[in-house]
């Protein structure tokens, strides 16, 4: 099973959780990881057992506002062994959950989280 805290925005939606990564509230998991690096535009750095990975939307997608929407996801094993570069994120995480932010980037509201799970279990699923 792969756990991610995957965060980023829509189109006309903020800055929100799609991917928990099995915490209630993965803010503060969230937090620790990208601490020192919370303005960095891409990054990637270990923090013990996973790994705080940011890259700007692959496809150059922008918010409302005309910003490059980015990508926060904090990996947890086993794909943290594998993320040692920013390059390494997009070639294994991205795949997991492109074709699922193709689906809600551009909605009105942003998607519920139990949804973006679901379908995210769907693709892993589709892997094995």
């Amino acid at each position: 099973m792969v756990n991610l805290i995957w965060a980023t925005r829509g189109h006309s939606w903020g800055f929100r959780f799609l991917l928990r990564g099995g915490y209630p509230d993965p803010l503060a998991a969230y937090e620790r990881a990208f601490a020192g690096i919370e303005d960095e535009f891409a990054a990637c750095r270990s923090i013990g057992q996973q790994v705080a990975l940011r890259f700007p939307d692959p496809l150059g997608r922008k918010d409302a506002a005309g910003r490059v929407i980015p990508h926060d996801f904090v990996v947890m094993e086993p794909f943290a062994n594998d993320v040692n570069s920013v390059d390494d994120g997009l070639q294994s995480i991205w795949p997991l959950v492109d074709a699922i932010f193709d689906q809600v980037w551009n909605i009105d509201k942003p998607p519920a989280g139990p949804a973006i799970q679901t379908a995210f279990d769907e693709v892993l699923a589709q892997r094995t």
